[in-house]
């Protein structure tokens, strides 16, 4: 494949090019794509030094894919622009999950999206949505979805480089008891701390971090009809996304039917907590995979189950998703 990776020097767009290569995605020509700021820099790639180009509409000439880690502003310019030249575009913006012609795929979960993509895009879904999805979509074959209660547990490296450069100058002072500086990325002190409101709130009272998890997970379970109940937080760890799920179903699932699915299920690492396994961040930190774990009937509900589930936010969440579309975009022909 003829490869652009849009962003290519930001946190997620340096993960991108990792994963292309761990996963020894069929390349026959990459191109790396910057704003001016990183334009003219050399990266290296598969052992030879590549110059960063600018992001501009001659440079998608030829391309297949274009993988792209841009601001929403950035992407909403030339994301049509690079669809126009030819690409289907997987884009981790926020700025088309939810535009009703554009996919918003978790290959684990509805890749049948992919064969219908008529303006040439494909939305990476948010780092939250993805793992949650991954984890309930083997437990809604099973039986309908009712209700999600979900509280997060959002790693610093959300907010991206300058988010862990926040927390890091933060964590030093914390241990050793001297005063924290004033937080640069984060809407509060992190080191020490959680943080609820550290996204934009949004007029119905919640931030538009949990408004993504409701919109977009009715999106890729395709039912709106699920009721959605989030709470995301900020912690103090850098990598890797936790979440507290309480799903309810129409008709019950046992513990031993939903460990059952899980253990089989694409993407899916389940943990035994009684063999004193439980998902941790730094399992999942530099995986593709998501841990699922603390499987347990809720004691108020017959018809609910209560999971602890975690995944890499940079990779599962953003840029390991994103060639995962990028190769089920090949295996289905729909890039030759």
């Amino acid at each position: 494949m003829n490869v652009a990776v849009v962003g290519a020097t930001g946190a997620v767009g340096e993960l991108m090019r990792r994963v292309l290569l761990e996963r020894q995605f069929p390349l026959k020509s990459i191109k790396f794509l910057a704003s001016e700021k990183s334009a003219g820099k050399q990266i290296e790639f598969a052992c030879e030094k590549h110059t960063v180009q600018l992001i501009r509409p001659e440079a998608f000439a030829g391309v297949q894919i274009v993988l792209s880690s841009t601001p929403s502003s950035v992407s909403k310019e030339m994301s049509p622009i690079a669809a126009r030249h030819g690409a289907i575009v997987v884009d981790n913006s926020s700025a088309w999950r939810m535009d009703p012609q554009v996919p918003l795929v978790v290959p684990e979960v509805n890749p049948e999206e992919l064969d219908h993509i008529p303006k040439g895009i494909v939305a990476n879904p948010n780092c939250v949505a993805i793992p949650l999805c991954v984890a309930l979509k083997p437990l809604q074959k099973i039986s309908r979805i009712k209700r999600i209660i979900i509280s997060t547990y959002q790693s610093s490296s959300g907010k991206g480089a300058k988010g862990l450069a926040d927390f890091d100058a933060q964590l030093g002072p914390w241990v050793r008891g001297e005063s924290v500086p004033k937080p640069t990325a984060h809407r509060a002190q992190l080191a020490g701390n959680v943080v609820t409101l550290d996204w934009t709130l949004d007029p119905n009272g919640y931030t538009e971090e949990e408004n993504k998890v409701i919109n977009e997970t009715h999106k890729i379970l395709g039912d709106s009809q699920i009721g959605i109940s989030p709470t995301c937080v900020r912690v103090p760890v850098k990598i890797s996304h936790s979440e507290s799920i309480n799903v309810e179903f129409f008709e019950p699932i046992s513990v031993e039917q939903a460990k059952a699915a899980l253990a089989t299920a694409p993407g899916v690492i389940l943990m035994d907590e009684l063999k004193g396994e439980f998902p941790q961040p730094v399992h999942a930190t530099g995986s593709d995979h998501t841990f699922v774990g603390r499987v347990r009937q809720d004691p108020g509900n017959i018809n609910a189950l209560n999971l602890w589930v975690v995944a890499d936010n940079l990779r599962k969440g953003a840029a390991s998703n994103a060639v995962q579309v990028a190769e089920e975009l090949i295996r289905r022909g729909i890039v030759k």
